[in-house]
């Protein structure tokens, strides 16, 4: 009897020890068994807050001076063929529609706590850069080829309904600052380097795959006292004293390369100020002076932050799909 009893706690011990060993690895095991975009998926089910998807949404249309209520989706459709070329992979196109989706549905709920921008303020959005740029079927009709309504409107509308509702959050809200540009010219930018805050996903990274953009390496040459009659105007209320070739210099760059400070006779400017003021394309610019004239070269085409729309064409040849594009350029985000 005592060997029996014996037995039987023995044989509970080796229970408790297989039970309290199979918890301590749990977590590897789970890790083992769902790979990162599953478990992804199951914090999105407990975690995520999910906003809903409107039916339709109130679009200020510049060109006419209206309002226009358009189904959702189908405004995201007119975004993606207003910001980039049809001509783009299937998964950038996605990733734009993705983002165009988070980016106007971020806009439609800020609308609601803050009221509309006076820029249009009968309409969260309005159809150009001001916001996002928006063609409708008809715009793109008149301004397109009948070519290009029956291959490149097909793929686009694709893009769209393949990602239907989708779009990007980030510590389980909607990411709300969805933003994007042409071409980085290599790297993005901090978005504090740029606005106003530091926002946690718009964070500089490498955009590497930027071959086929456009405005690269572009450049401007203008007599010193035509930039210096253009800076002045351009601030008025700024002291700059002389301006001459022996004080204009780059002070510093931002971790994405641009000029984040720039000096300008006796006064400091950021390359921002300079990039509007002289309609650059971009802040990402060397200058070079001889004799009496300033060369301004520029990469890059945009405000540089969140995603690079040839960057993300550029990952698309390379085999990533969308969701790895978007969580490239907007760090630590998932889409749902």
């Amino acid at each position: 009897m005592k060997k029996y009893k014996l037995h039987i706690l023995k044989g509970l011990l080796a229970t408790f020890t297989f039970c309290i060993s199979a918890l301590l690895l749990l977590p590897a095991t789970i890790i083992t068994l769902y790979p990162a975009e599953q478990i992804g998926g199951i914090r999105e089910q407990i975690f995520i807050d999910k906003v809903d998807i409107p039916a339709k949404i109130n679009v200020y249309r510049t060109a006419y001076g209206v309002v226009e209520s358009i189904p959702f989706e189908d405004y995201v459709k007119g975004v993606v063929a207003g910001e980039v070329p049809s001509s783009f992979e299937e998964e950038a196109l996605k990733a734009q529609a993705v983002a165009a989706r988070t980016y106007s549905l971020s806009k439609v709920i800020r609308s609601g706590d803050s009221g509309f921008p006076t820029a249009h303020p009968n309409a969260p959005l309005c159809d150009t850069t001001h916001c996002q740029v928006y063609r409708s079927t008809y715009d793109l009709a008149a301004i397109k080829s009948a070519e290009w309504m029956a291959t490149g409107w097909p793929k686009i509308v694709a893009a769209v309904d393949n990602t239907k509702g989708q779009v990007m959050y980030y510590d389980g809200l909607l990411a709300e600052q969805a933003l994007f540009h042409s071409s980085s010219g290599g790297k993005t930018e901090n978005s504090e380097d740029v606005f106003a805050s530091a926002v946690p996903y718009l964070r500089s990274v490498e955009s590497p795959y930027e071959a086929d953009a456009t405005h690269q390496n572009e450049t401007t040459t203008i007599p010193i006292t035509t930039f210096a009659q253009k800076i002045q105007s351009a601030y008025p209320n700024s002291s700059f004293g002389t301006i001459d070739n022996s004080n204009i210099k780059i002070t510093s760059r931002s971790d994405g390369g641009r000029v984040e400070e720039i000096q300008i006779g006796s006064t400091t400017l950021t390359g921002r100020n300079i990039r509007d003021s002289m309609g650059l394309s971009s802040a990402n610019f060397t200058i070079g002076i001889s004799d009496d004239n300033i060369t301004f070269t520029t990469s890059g085409y945009g405000h540089g932050v969140g995603m690079s729309q040839y960057g993300a064409n550029g990952m698309a040849k390379e085999g990533y799909d969308y969701k790895k594009i978007l969580s490239h350029y907007y760090s630590g985000v998932i889409i749902y």
